[in-house]
């Protein structure tokens, strides 16, 4: 569901890696503002917490902890919103809960009625979102073609629409895709449901979420379907991998979780951190505001949902070697159909293996690589072997297995070293077409 991103769902997962110093700048509060903050907040959670009867327990023991002196040590403003940070999260169970002090955000939510005040805020809030490209960290092309895209959040597709697009434009005639979420905190389902749709036909009615949200007091009830028009082409019969981690959180996993319920993806990495309600940010005072669950959000086969649990993903696998299990798992089901796959999968099979699995390095092996080979050289820097051209090009070399090296930035040849009676004689480079060049060693 939509709210103000800059209190979505990035703030509490960052939240829980706060210094003990971070609070040093920040102003003091007194008991009183303590007592008339917790009042404040319980009626917030009643008015606002999607879960009612949790919200009347919450609300007594938020009072017993500030009556027990469990606040007392908290001496500025942000010391006593982490701490109600994680009451409210020990309490309920639910980790979307974020208690934060930022006068200048009140102020502008209670003066969004005005509209022109609210087109200020509205452009200021792109602004923000354009310094970081809208959460897209990185889309690339991978050997084999495989489309990969990385992005840390789900931006608001009013701000992030052509980026969006764009990203989606660039992955399109790849012939499998991989989507990055392990990194990535949540945001906008507006979002999820956009870039979800390029993966479904437009002729077909398919809902992807269906949820409800408290909003001024009234219960509403939406479901977001599959778009029917996109910019760009749909990509429906394209193999999808999402890759989670335990830092994948809120729309990052119902993205993950929807695609994995429908079919449309293999979810590879970690077990995903469990946040599956929906948020909003609410004042509590003119300093104050905590961000609160509002709603649940169903998936559409079983009508359930993920919080506590977190989505499980098909393959397990260390949140660190995901990317290139992906890939190696990418072109070897592609390869099944298409000989060119097969090739290009046979090829980079020992680069993604070392990536997964980092080969034992002979640190003898690379000592007697040093020296020079018809106009090459080979030198060894801090454990690291470096291939010299022309005295000008300098690329390093990635051991992938035995005497064999890949190259930095290069994908379509690598280089072998032979020896004679523990001595490096050559270098060969092996190109992705079987051909063969040596150069021999002159030192």
């Amino acid at each position: 569901m939509r709210a103000r991103l800059s209190r979505v769902s990035i703030i509490p997962v960052l939240s829980f890696f706060l210094a003990t110093g971070a609070f040093a700048d920040s102003p003091a509060i007194s008991q009183d503002e303590k007592t008339a903050i917790v009042a404040s907040l319980n009626s917030t959670l009643n008015a606002n917490y999607a879960f009612p009867d949790m919200a009347q327990k919450i609300a007594p023991a938020l009072q017993n902890q500030l009556k027990m002196g469990a606040y007392d040590s908290a001496a500025t403003k942000d010391e006593f919103a982490h701490k109600l940070t994680d009451d409210l999260v020990k309490l309920s169970g639910d980790l979307h809960f974020f208690v934060g002090v930022d006068a200048k955000w009140v102020a502008e939510y209670r003066a969004t009625a005005d509209p022109a005040l609210k087109a200020k805020i509205r452009a200021e809030e792109r602004a923000r979102l354009e310094e970081t490209n809208f959460g897209f960290d990185e889309v690339r092309r991978l050997d084999g073609n495989i489309g990969y895209i990385r992005f840390s959040y789900f931006a608001d597709p009013e701000l992030a629409y052509d980026t969006a697009a764009s990203v989606m434009r660039f992955v399109e005639n790849s012939d499998a895709i991989i989507i990055d979420l392990r990194y990535n905190n949540g945001g906008h389902l507006e979002m999820a449901q956009f870039l979800a749709s390029y993966f479904f036909p437009a002729d077909k009615d398919q809902l992807l979420f269906d949820y409800y949200y408290n909003e001024d007091g009234k219960r509403i009830e939406r479901g977001q379907w599959v778009l029917p028009g996109l910019p760009g082409k749909r990509m429906v019969d394209k193999p999808v991998y999402i890759l989670t981690g335990s830092t994948s959180f809120s729309a990052a996993e119902w993205f993950s979780y929807t695609m994995k319920k429908l079919g449309r993806a293999t979810l590879i990495g970690e077990l995903t951190a469990g946040g599956a309600h929906p948020v909003a940010s609410k004042p509590v005072n003119d300093d104050f505001f905590v961000q609160v669950p509002i709603g649940q959000i169903r998936d559409p086969v079983d009508h359930g949902d993920f919080e506590g649990i977190g989505v499980k993903p098909d393959i397990e696998s260390p949140s660190i070697q995901a990317l290139p299990f992906a890939h190696k798992l990418a072109l070897e089901n592609l390869s099944r159909a298409d000989s060119a796959s097969r090739e290009a999968y046979v090829w980079q099979l020992p680069v993604l293996m070392a990536k997964i699995q980092r080969p034992d390095v002979d640190t003898g092996m690379l000592q007697k690589a040093v020296g020079s080979y018809d106009g090459r050289k080979i030198v060894l820097e801090n454990g690291t072997l470096y291939y010299i051209w022309r005295d000008r090009f300098r690329v390093a070399l990635e051991p992938i297995g035995g005497n064999v090296f890949a190259v930095e930035g290069v994908s379509d040849f690598r280089y072998r070293l032979n020896t004679q009676r523990g001595k490096v004689t050559s270098l060969e480079r092996v190109n992705k077409d079987g051909t063969i060049q040596v150069y021999k060693r002159h030192d």
